[in-house]
């Protein structure tokens, strides 16, 4: 087999429905939309979720709870991701970004305990636990609200 030789199958060779054409076709007078109601108008799209006029299932469904807008979201750090940094830094949101901790939007950092670290660092963050602040000040290092 040469790739000259090569034919599509035949379910690719049927040809597209050709309607509004005339009677002759088959196909002509209403071309094939039937005669009266929303689908044989022109532009007969209707909107996602819409059940012909009955009351969509999104609007019959009971809705629950709300969501706070005022809410704040705060970037959760811990103490084992702070050993990348050197004896002695200064760690602010700045720092943060640059090394690669800290990607998107937000309101705030967060620090907390899980892991160890066995120097001194400064923590300027927005909040933090108590266990970090404690594994922190244990090593000699300072822990700053900004």
């Amino acid at each position: 087999m040469k790739l000259s030789e090569l034919k599509p199958s035949s379910r690719f060779n049927k040809r597209k429905k050709r309607v509004g054409r005339g009677q002759g076709s088959g196909h002509g007078q209403t071309a094939c939309s039937g005669s009266k109601g929303q689908r044989s108008r022109s532009g007969r799209s209707t909107p996602p979720g819409f059940e012909g006029g009955q009351m969509p299932l999104k609007r019959r469904l009971p809705k629950r709870g709300f969501t706070n807008i005022f809410k704040k979201k705060y970037v959760l750090i811990n103490i084992r991701d702070l050993n990348v940094f050197e004896e002695g830094t200064v760690i602010d949101d700045k720092a943060l970004i640059e090394c690669g901790l800290i990607k998107g939007s937000y309101d705030g950092i967060k620090v907390l305990g899980d892991g160890e670290i066995s120097y001194p660092l400064t923590v300027k963050v927005h909040k933090y636990s108590k266990s970090a602040k404690d594994k922190i000040e244990a090593v000699g290092g300072k822990v700053e609200v900004v």
